[in-house]
């Protein structure tokens, strides 16, 4: 395993800006050995996915360019490589696997022809033995019913299957490298497990190379021989798995690692990175007398919601002869929530969390059931009583981006919904109060009048945060808020909403699959399969004690810290 593959020697990427070619990637330089994987860790902005695109011969040309040092993929340095060169490297020899499927996979060919594609460029297979040889592959990543697979759109296969789709084309040809850049982000623990284990079990059969780019250092330690963490552009420490896991040098690893919450230890707030380069980490924790006394205080009020035998029922068409089907999307749930109480909402894609929320939210009518808000049943009111409800009962989004219009400023964003609601007497006062949430949520005055796209995921999900909260409303829906964010800026926002909660007296559903985080925020987790409750109980004990094979599953898949 000691023979370099590929040698990036001393490597300056910069981007153009203004006539001038500004370092992002500075000075790095790393090996990737034959059958090894390789993790390269690190956020946003720190040069993780540039670096795989100037491996590939990707960077844009006049925008990115490698302006010092090589990179060398068995001997031959990459960046003097013809265009024809790089065709014929792409795909054959090094391929690569992207974050998201769905974008990356065009819908309008079937899955099947999309794979076949990459052989049809780089073999001379007849039609027939591409077919086979395309089923085959489906095979050896482990999608059920590889004809059917073939034969299917995008859209019609589940999130983990086009991950696997992805898979079988970049390991096509038989690369010798295979580059990972985040293939597992937007999935649930499950999936995300399964991926893993998928790669690794064809990394030991084919004695390929990886490179697997992420920002979760937990699961690069489940996954690879060694490891390399980026930090603002630079190598900041590159080491054995384990022992970059175990025993960090580096500031900004040490706080990579502590960011993430954990499951055995409750902390009153998640220490973030710059508590970590500020020197201002002070872990406090939460007895197990406080947490009693808090849980005992919540549980000692009226609900505020009853969700009493909801049903969300779909009926889809079978054509013009064939028999409609039905299908349970939400199937007899019932529970209770407590004003200034956090209740996780868990569970795998399409168990029907979202849907529950959305029937709270009377975004998505129930079909059977009542939904009980302070006495009042939600399913019974008018359009125009559910509008004056907006006002108390709110939502934050997965995407801050899409749910922000592109073609206002934050500031307009903010006073929309007070001035719908006809909250204060006059937009000079709204403009005050818009600041002083902005304020509140870690932004200024000076962000005011900007646009989304001049701000980062992170401060778009503060902004989204923000413009939930210009109501004050009392109950909060917060639908896999945090689930695209970076370990540190979600440890950020983790701690704004708890803060919020502090001040304001909210009270949150809080929909995730991602179970460490909703252990860390939930007083009581939920754990959704198939549309039925499967379990609830009080979060610790839930996660120290799963009574059901589904909840056990779910929690053993969680990347250990």
């Amino acid at each position: 395993m000691n023979n370099p593959l590929l040698h990036i020697d001393h490597v300056t990427i910069s981007a153009r800006k203004e006539g001038q070619w500004i370092p992002i990637v500075k000075n790095s330089s790393f090996t990737l050995n034959e059958n090894e994987i390789l993790g390269i860790v690190g956020e946003s902005g720190s040069g993780k996915s540039v670096t795989s695109l100037a491996v590939m011969g990707l960077l844009p040309k006049g925008i990115l360019a490698i302006t010092e040092g090589k990179i060398e993929f068995d001997g031959k340095d990459i960046s003097a490589m013809s265009q024809k060169e790089l065709r014929s490297l792409r795909g054959n020899d090094i391929a690569m696997i992207f974050q998201e499927p769905m974008s990356s996979l065009n819908p309008s060919l079937k899955c099947g022809y999309q794979v076949e594609e990459i052989l049809k460029e780089h073999t001379s297979l007849t039609a027939a033995a591409i077919k086979q040889e395309v089923l085959s592959l489906f095979e050896k990543v482990k999608l059920p019913n590889p004809e059917k697979i073939y034969n299917r759109y995008p859209h019609e296969i589940s999130g983990g299957q086009k991950q696997r789709v992805m898979i079988a084309m970049a390991i096509a040809c038989k690369p010798k490298i295979l580059i990972a850049d985040e293939p597992t982000t937007a999935l649930d623990v499950t999936v995300q497990q399964e991926i893993i284990l998928l790669l690794k079990e064809l990394q030991q059969e084919t004695k390929m190379s990886i490179i697997f780019i992420s920002h979760d250092l937990s699961l690069v330690s489940e996954i690879a021989n060694r490891v390399i963490v980026m930090f603002r552009g630079e190598i900041v420490e590159q080491g054995e798995s384990a022992e970059i896991f175990h025993d960090p040098k580096h500031t900004y690893t040490k706080a990579l690692i502590s960011s993430r919450p954990s499951l055995d230890v409750r902390l009153k707030r998640l220490p973030t990175i710059q508590d970590y380069l500020e020197g201002t980490v002070n872990p406090e924790e939460v007895t197990p007398q406080q947490r009693a006394a808090h849980l005992e205080k919540l549980y000692s009020q009226t609900p505020l919601l009853e969700v009493k035998n909801v049903e969300k029922e779909y009926v889809s068409s079978a054509g013009l002869f064939g028999k409609n089907v039905s299908f349970k999307a939400v199937d007899d749930v019932s529970f209770k929530i407590y004003e200034g109480e956090t209740l996780g909402l868990v569970g795998e894609s399409g168990c029907g969390k979202s849907t529950l929320g959305n029937a709270i939210l009377q975004l998505d009518k129930a079909t059977a059931g009542t939904i009980l808000y302070r006495g009042v049943d939600l399913t019974k009111l008018s359009t125009g009583e559910i509008r004056d409800l907006r006002k108390e009962i709110q939502i934050i989004f997965q995407d801050p981006y899409s749910s922000l219009n592109p073609r206002i400023t934050v500031g307009k964003a903010i006073m929309e919904p007070m001035q719908v609601h006809k909250r204060y007497k006059n937009d000079k006062e709204r403009r005050e109060k818009t600041i002083e949430i902005l304020n509140r949520v870690g932004l200024g005055e000076e962000h005011f009048n900007r646009y989304p796209h001049e701000f980062s995921g992170g401060q778009r999900q503060r902004i989204g945060i923000a413009r939930t909260i210009a109501l004050q409303p009392k109950l909060i829906v917060c639908d896999e808020s945090v689930s695209a964010l970076d370990i540190s800026v979600q440890a950020q926002v983790l701690n704004l909403l708890n803060e919020l909660k502090e001040n304001f007296g909210f009270t949150y559903i809080f929909i995730s699959h991602d179970l460490a985080v909703v252990k860390y925020m939930s007083d009581q987790v939920l754990v959704m399969n198939k549309g039925k409750i499967e379990e609830m109980n009080e979060a610790d004990a839930l996660y120290a004690h799963p009574q059901k094979d589904y909840t056990k599953k779910l929690i053993a898949a969680i990347p250990k810290n």
